[in-house]
């Protein structure tokens, strides 16, 4: 989720002197698994750039091995006015462009127009008042790009945050919608592969739910059975993501943890669901300190040195690789929305806002290149 929906990450780790040592471990890596599905994740940038930057976006895919393009479908855009009407002009290009690429298109839906909203709310990023509404929006989508090869689609980005589901998140209203979006999205292609909006890792305060929580209230009422796979952000900078932890990073509690997400799925009966993670990165500036994840970490860390930050592609590549029903790996993101330090997600990306590639880009096409199976 880039620029309209993508969230301010200012990471706060506790300083934990004593068990840096630990904190540097990593595990093993396995041989890589054939298969794994690797990615970059545009948010609704690509919809606004003109046919030459749009191509030269997507290029940065191609050249690193990237065969998944994650792009904002969003409601606001194809349905401003009402029910009745649609704009598809701007994403069919998108649709287009990847297809000319020969590139796969995780499409995700959301954002709620104006009409479409509880009246007591005023954003994009309220949650739908009649979620047979939005699936009429996603079962449209379906039926006009499954013909171009577009069966796989991702229903909202991090429900579990108050700043992506307006005014407050709600297990049961988004299970509601999920249950309505995934019969509409196969109602209109049986080929339909539905994911579980990504789940920010995060704690359960501040109207926020922690991803285990919120999974397991979604998982209560159902969710997990009218899904295909989950999603989910585990953002671990500074650290990598094989780094072993005593607090256990976003990542560790994919698995590793007692109130991992896999223990949410096997108590909830899915034990076999992959898990797709839909956005993983790490910022190169920001308003804080930049650490590199070596020795004490400072509580106002938010970003990494660009050296850090392709240590961290690199090293996601071979973990996602090696890590248990993952099945996707999508990085957050091909370029730096801007240059203004006072927010760390101007800096996410692959290449600097001037177009200049960080040493990141190579890492990553080195790593993806490393898959077997390639």
């Amino acid at each position: 989720m880039l620029g309209t929906h993508r969230r301010r990450r200012s990471v706060t780790w506790m300083v934990v002197i004593a068990f840096t040592a630990l904190a540097l471990l990593t595990t093993g890596c396995a041989p890589p698994a054939p298969g794994l599905r690797v990615g970059i994740a545009y948010g609704d940038r690509l919809v606004w750039m003109s046919d030459r930057d749009l191509g030269a976006a997507l290029d940065d895919a191609v050249a690193v091995g990237a065969r998944w393009v994650r792009v904002d479908l969003m409601w606001t855009h194809v349905q401003p006015d009402g029910p009745d009407t649609y704009r598809w002009e701007g994403f069919d290009r998108v649709v287009t462009a990847v297809e000319e690429r020969g590139l796969d298109l995780l499409p995700v839906l959301g954002f709620t127009p104006a009409w479409a909203r509880p009246a007591d709310c005023t954003s994009k990023q309220c949650r739908p008042a009649d979620p047979m509404e939005f699936a009429a929006f996603a079962g449209a989508a379906a039926k006009r790009y499954a013909p171009r090869g577009v069966h796989t689609w991702e229903v909202w980005n991090e429900p579990n945050l108050t700043r992506s589901w307006a005014p407050a998140p709600d297990e049961g209203a988004y299970t509601a919608l999920l249950t309505e979006t995934s019969q509409a999205l196969r109602d209109n292609d049986p080929e339909s592969y539905v994911i579980l909006g990504g789940l920010a890792a995060t704690t359960t305060k501040d109207g926020n739910i922690s991803q285990t929580a919120f999974l397991q209230g979604v998982s209560a009422r159902g969710g997990n059975h009218v899904v295909d796979a989950i999603g989910y952000h585990p953002y671990t900078y500074p650290f990598l993501a094989s780094s072993v932890t005593p607090w256990g990073t976003p990542w560790e509690r994919i698995e590793r943890t007692r109130d991992s997400l896999r223990s949410v799925l096997v108590a909830n009966g899915t034990p076999k669901m992959p898990v797709w993670l839909t956005e993983f990165g790490a910022p190169t500036n920001g308003p804080g300190t930049s650490s590199d994840g070596r020795g004490a970490v400072a509580e106002d860390t938010t970003h990494v040195p660009e050296e850090r930050q392709a240590q961290i592609a690199t090293d996601a590549v071979r973990t996602a690789a090696a890590t248990p029903h993952v099945a996707a790996l999508i990085w957050y993101a091909e370029r730096d929305l801007g240059t203004d330090r006072r927010d760390s997600e101007n800096f996410f990306g692959l290449r600097r806002a001037d177009g200049s590639a960080k040493p990141a880009l190579a890492a990553l096409r080195d790593a993806v290149a490393g898959l077997s199976g390639r």
